[in-house]
């Protein structure tokens, strides 16, 4: 046979140190991994050139180096060498051990003899002992002391392996078998023995009885067979560690514990097994291409899938340790599964991920679709928050992998407050529109009412306003109330959200009657305008002179008093004050004089408006102080002086205006003096007709140049306006007369207006100096000298400008 297909090796040399790599070659060329339990190793042990190597060969059809005789007895094998039987089922391993009692290791014989020979019963299922025929029953013959002597250090050492001892005698004689056995078993018990013939001096008889001898060595492994108890085999996968092991501890002169080794064997080839597993787990094709896919996007059939894969790595642990001790096989499963299931994890955590965040966006996407389709808030987020639930637990059963037993309740915990974060939020928004919108609707209910009844400065303004609120708030509340009953809110929650929109209702009007007093004065200009310029039908007053100026004036300033009073404070708790009380007797009914510095050393004024503060009002409802309003008062009055001086102007321009007749003596003067001469008209007919159309010439022109009208301006602007406009007109009368004479009218030309003439005059002449007006300040004092009582302190007519711009500002910031 070729040495390759025994694959002869040296297991260990003459120096006694182990090749390693030598048998990890060996093991890969036999596939004796493979074999798990089936295989055998049968050693050989004897005396130097006794053919041991031979009848291996013979026997196993291996290639041991043989020993030439025609060269002379010598050592041929050195150390320990293995290799594989050639044709022998189940494998077997044959070993060779170094000859006994050879004179090349002269006094370190024994030892090395002593650890090949306790090596060989530790790792063999079969030792072959070859010895001579002759040399039974003697004391030192079949290396008898060294096989006591090995016996002796098993037991002492380890429980000792159940080997199969077989005695080959060699060159056999005439004394029959039966006769030797006894002997043998004499010295050693449990042995098997078998006598062959010289290989030298009957060769073909030899070949014959190894021939025989060799089928004793198929199917040894069997019950029955000739390897005998197998309880204590190394699976082949371990052979290699094994033997290296029990090498080790043979050449440390240790305790070798084969019972130990065997689970120290086990723990060692389980542990690599297990990490060429988890090895081979994380390059797997399938599973990295699964991770890829599944950092993308959720994955169908994750669980299923990751499932597979470890199963077909753990089926392979099994398959491959199947022949180890099996506490030691399981406790390193464990520790496989453990790994890899901590090895897909992180994976398995991002599926997990991608389940909880489309489930997340599922719900919010349905509690959107559902919103818009008007159903209840509460309602929806149940419904959706259900069917998003459900679709994560069947997501996750799809993604469960079936060796691990992972509870996802705290993924699933976290979805869940996912989803209530986001409801609530959703709640919130939809609450912040639903509260905006019956914001504005109270804003526009309420901010422009208000401001009318506030201007309007009715006796009943703020009960009107009370009314509005109520009425206005009563019927948001009452909506709104409605519009959230689909978010099911607990009690509390919905009596503070109405409680502040009731508020909000308050504030706005609050808002509004401070902004309202932030402009009072304009208001009170604006009343006292309108009361003092027209009557009591609303229709403008013309000063002819019969109007109760004094009467006009404190009416008008009673109105912007009385306005003054409403937006003096807010009045939204129906408690009774006396602001209106105090302004009017301080302001209306009595002087309101400046106190002197004699008179606040002697005495603390008696002012009621003397105060930063209003009886029977709180401060936060003040919206104009006593002492505010005390200002504004004389503020009012200054700024309103000239729209009274104006009219009492207008008053005594009328009356000039109707003054220009003669007086009453120079008209009785005139018919005294002219007597003479009416008596000379009454007696020629001819004087009275021209009298007569004199007259009526004069009527006309009165009525064409309107000279009531001119006057009513002064007398000096009506002669100017007279002057210019006598002749043209003239002219123009006496045109027609001719006219309708002959029968051909023509038009009435447009008569000119006496404004047209007054505007002339005014463009002609420049405005009159205030200070130097035709009406002297003395009679203005005359005329409203009666009202100094009410407080009345007029200053000169120039404050007309000063009021126009302030009226005129107030209007732009309004």
């Amino acid at each position: 046979m070729e040495e390759e297909d025994c694959c002869a090796t040296q297991l260990v040399d003459a120096n006694g140190d182990f090749n390693v790599q030598g048998l990890e070659n060996f093991t890969k060329k036999v596939k004796l991994a493979e074999c798990g339990l089936s295989y055998a190793v049968v050693a050989i042990m004897g005396p130097q050139s006794s053919g041991k190597s031979t009848l291996l060969n013979y026997l196993f059809h291996t290639n041991f180096r043989e020993m030439d005789a025609y060269k002379g007895r010598s050592q041929t094998t050195k150390g320990i060498w293995i290799a594989k039987c050639v044709g022998i089922e189940p494998c077997t391993i044959a070993m060779d051990l170094e000859g006994t009692d050879g004179r090349e290791r002269g006094e370190d014989d024994t030892a090395f003899e002593k650890q090949s020979a306790l090596f060989a019963l530790a790792v063999s299922d079969i030792v072959l002992i070859n010895m001579w025929c002759h040399d039974i029953g003697r004391e030192h013959a079949a290396n008898k002391p060294l096989l006591k002597t090995v016996f002796q250090v098993m037991m002492h050492l380890f429980s000792p392996r159940k080997s199969t001892l077989l005695f080959v005698i060699r060159d056999k004689t005439k004394t029959p078998l039966e006769h030797l056995e006894p002997v043998l078993r004499e010295d050693v018990q449990k042995v098997e023995i078998t006598a062959l013939s010289s290989y030298e001096e009957k060769e073909e008889k030899f070949k014959e009885e190894v021939a025989q001898l060799r089928q004793r060595f198929f199917h040894s492994i069997s019950p029955g067979g000739l390897a005998g108890d197998r309880s204590g085999v190394v699976p082949a996968s371990g052979f290699s560690f094994s033997a290296q092991q029990i090498w080790k501890v043979i050449k440390e002169n240790k305790d070798l514990d084969l019972p130990a080794h065997k689970i120290m064997v086990a723990t060692v080839r389980c542990e690599e097994i297990a990490n060429e597993k988890l090895s081979r787990l994380t390059s797997d094709k399938a599973w990295l291409a699964l991770e890829e896919a599944v950092q993308a996007a959720p994955v169908s059939g994750f669980g299923k899938q990751i499932s597979s894969i470890l199963e077909k790595y753990f089926s392979e642990y099994d398959m491959e340790t199947a022949y180890f001790d099996e506490g030691v096989r399981y406790a390193k499963r464990r520790q496989l599964e453990s790994k890899a299931l901590d090895f897909v994890h992180p994976a398995y955590t991002t599926m997990l991920g991608h389940l909880r965040s489309k489930a997340l966006e599922s719900f919010k996407s349905r509690l959107e679709q559902s919103l818009h389709k008007g159903e209840g808030f509460a309602a929806s987020v149940r419904t959706c928050t259900q069917s998003c639930l459900l679709e994560f637990d069947q997501g996750y059963a799809d993604a469960a992998i079936r060796q691990a037993n992972w509870d996802a309740s705290k993924v699933r915990d976290k979805l869940r407050r996912d989803i209530d974060g986001h409801a609530s939020s959703v709640r919130g928004a939809e609450l912040s529109k639903i509260i905006a919108i019956y914001e504005k609707q109270l804003n526009l209910a309420l901010m422009e009412p208000v401001e009318s009844l506030l201007e309007a400065g009715q006796k009943d303004t703020w009960a009107s306003i009370r009314k509005l609120l109520k009425r206005e708030t009563e019927v948001a509340v009452a909506k709104f109330s409605t519009t959230i009953a689909g978010f099911e809110l607990d009690q509390a929650t919905v009596d503070k959200m109405v409680q502040n929109l009731r508020d909000y209702a308050r504030n706005l009007v609050e808002k509004k009657a401070r902004e309202e007093a932030g402009k009072v004065l304009i208001h009170m200009k604006d009343r006292f305008s309108t009361v003092f310029n027209h009557d009591n039908d609303s229709m403008p007053r013309i000063w002819t002179g019969k109007e109760d100026i004094r009467a006009i004036t404190k009416d008008a300033r009673s109105a912007s008093l009385k306005l003054l009073s409403i937006m003096a404070a807010i009045r939204l708790n129906e408690k009774p004050d006396k602001i209106e009380d105090s302004l009017f007797s301080s302001l209306m009914d009595g002087a309101v004089p400046l106190p002197s510095s004699q008179d606040r050393s002697i005495k603390a004024p008696s002012d009621p408006l003397a105060s930063s503060t209003w009886e029977e009002v709180s401060p936060k409802d003040t919206l104009i102080t006593p002492v505010q309003c005390k200002s504004l008062w004389r503020q009012f009055k200054s700024e309103t002086e000239y729209t009274v001086t104006q009219a009492i102007s207008a008053q005594a321009a009328h009356r000039q205006s109707n003054s220009w007749l003669p007086p009453p003596w120079a008209i009785l003067a005139m018919v005294v003096l002219g007597f003479n001469e009416f008596m000379l008209v009454l007696r020629n007919p001819l004087y009275l007709m021209v009298l007569f159309i004199v007259f009526l010439l004069s009527k006309a022109l009165w009525a064409q140049m309107d000279i009531v009208g001119a006057f009513q301006n002064g007398t000096l602007a009506g002669l100017l306006s007279i002057s210019s406009r006598f002749f043209p007109t003239l002219m123009n009368l006496l045109r027609r007369l001719a006219e309708e004479a002959q029968g051909h009218p023509t038009p009435e030309a447009p008569r000119p207006s006496y404004s047209a003439a007054s505007q002339i005059y005014r463009n002609q002449i420049p405005e009159p100096n205030p200070t130097s007006s035709q009406i002297p300040k003395s009679s203005v004092s005359s005329n409203i000298s009666s009202d100094d009582d009410n407080g009345v302190e007029y200053s000169s007519p120039n404050l007309m400008h000063r009021r126009t711009t302030n009226i005129q500002e107030a209007e732009r910031s309004s």
